[in-house]
């Protein structure tokens, strides 16, 4: 598999993602549901804690790329849904930390929503993979 960075601007590299990723050759795709800040039991962890929320949502997905045997260097791609976009802004050094000590700087969009699917969460992530 190769992956290819595809930056026709540079301004986003800054952030911590690329503008595309084009990935070609032999791959297994792993296409991640929405990730929140659940326990091992299925019960929201950390209600009104949008650091905490993030963490573990992040923790939970790279629980579920462990599982398939990748890791967050092999995201490719990464949607944030939260129901506070200026409440995550300040805490959002958390994931961009995270991605970057994996090396990876996946095509991302983070969208505003009115709420999750359960009551309390604040933020969800989505991810696609590549290995």
């Amino acid at each position: 598999m190769e992956r290819t960075a595809v930056n026709p601007v540079d301004w986003s590299l800054a952030l911590g993602f690329n503008q595309g990723e084009l990935v070609s050759g032999q791959t297994r795709t792993l296409y991640c549901s929405g990730q929140t800040a659940m326990d091992g039991e299925g019960k929201p962890q950390h209600e009104g804690d949008m650091a905490a929320q993030l963490a573990l949502s992040l923790d939970n997905l790279e629980a579920v790329l462990a599982a398939a045997g990748m890791s967050l260097s092999n995201l490719v791609r990464l949607n944030v849904y939260t129901t506070d976009v200026d409440l995550l802004f300040p805490h959002y050094g958390v994931l961009a930390a995270r991605l970057g000590a994996a090396q990876a700087a996946p095509a991302t969009t983070m969208l505003g929503v009115a709420r999750l699917a359960v009551p309390g969460q604040m933020v969800e992530l989505e991810g696609t993979a590549v290995a």
